[in-house]
């Protein structure tokens, strides 16, 4: 891949690619947040799903077109540089793994549970994506602590269970402040894949900060 113009952006390239990254969920999230990482010279990535692509990925998750297929299985061929671990993330697995080898983490991961175990562990690597699903507008994506997230449903239930767990420090999401329309199951790509192109961002700007 020529990544010249890469190169001339970043003032720390050669850094930035020694970045060693687990993704934890690939989807329409995990799954643009890998592509970007994975174009901008940061291979050093383990990507960690279970699932396989259905019909109604295809509106918003990369390799979609893959009916039937691991996810895990489908990235591997089309970014062949990095790891792979197909397996459910549950707390159990999270209590399990050694996460010490990683420089960030990306939590892209809807189970709630799980979600909150992987936090309250890796805590500060993690950097955890919010609710992206029933908005339409991009430009109301932010980054900020989960504690000063608002107009986000799912937020407000990690929150809540954070609390529970006694966790007060000062996590970083991404997340919408755009209302959220009243539908089922409705997503837009330009919102998820936006998600996911800001822990993109986030990781190589806090990078650039070392």
């Amino acid at each position: 891949m020529h990544l010249d113009r890469c190169r001339k952006l970043f003032s720390n390239f050669e850094e930035l690619q020694k970045l060693k990254i687990l993704i934890c969920g690939i989807g329409g999230v995990g799954g643009y947040a890998l592509d970007c990482l994975y174009r901008s010279g940061i291979t050093n990535i383990t990507a960690v799903d279970y699932d396989i692509f259905e019909l109604h990925n295809q509106n918003r998750q990369i390799g979609s077109e893959y009916i039937g297929e691991k996810k895990t299985e489908v990235f591997k061929k089309l970014y062949p540089k990095i790891e792979i671990i197909d397996t459910k993330i549950t707390p159990k697995w999270v209590d399990e793994f050694d996460f010490s080898k990683f420089d960030y983490i990306i939590d892209a991961i809807d189970d709630i549970p799980a979600k909150i175990a992987l936090i309250t562990k890796t805590y500060p690597k993690v950097i955890s994506s919010m609710g992206a699903a029933k908005r339409v507008d991009p430009t109301k994506i932010e980054i900020s602590s989960i504690w000063k997230t608002y107009n986000d449903p799912f937020a407000k239930v990690i929150r809540n269970k954070l609390k529970q767990k006694k966790f007060n420090k000062n996590l970083k999401v991404v997340f919408s402040s755009e209302e959220p329309i009243k539908c089922e199951m409705g997503s837009f790509v330009g919102v998820t894949g936006s998600f996911g192109m800001t822990l993109c961002s986030e990781v190589i700007k806090n990078s650039q900060k070392k």
